[in-house]
């Protein structure tokens, strides 16, 4: 694994730390379908919510929300149609949400972005 695979990867995990401290029930993580992977799958009450997560160490290539482009969100959409298929779910109550996970000095700061479509 390399440098920014570990930080993503130790992104997730606080951004799952977070969802939980909120009370939403992990369903799955690094779901990987055809249009490529959805970083975490979670239960907010009756929501499902796919949550794509950005992690920075600084802020010179923008802010990690400034990551999450149209075509990202594009994206987002097709893999939580095909997540739900793979799942045999019909009709589901779904939101996309976005993550960012900012960790410098040694403080990670998370902020999230319901309904980001």
């Amino acid at each position: 694994m390399n440098q920014n695979q570990n930080i993503g990867r130790y992104g997730e995990d606080r951004a799952v730390e977070f969802l939980k401290r909120l009370g939403y029930g992990l369903v799955e993580r690094n779901w990987r379908g055809p249009s490529g992977e959805i970083d975490i799958v979670a239960k907010d009450g009756d929501c499902l919510v796919f949550a794509e997560v950005k992690t920075r160490t600084r802020l010179g290539f923008g802010h990690p929300f400034e990551a999450i482009t149209e075509d990202k969100i594009r994206r987002m959409r097709a893999l939580a149609s095909q997540w739900c298929q793979a799942h045999n779910l019909g009709v589901a109550l779904v939101r996309l949400d976005a993550i960012s996970v900012l960790v410098r000095d040694g403080r990670v700061t998370i902020e999230h972005l319901k309904q980001v479509f």
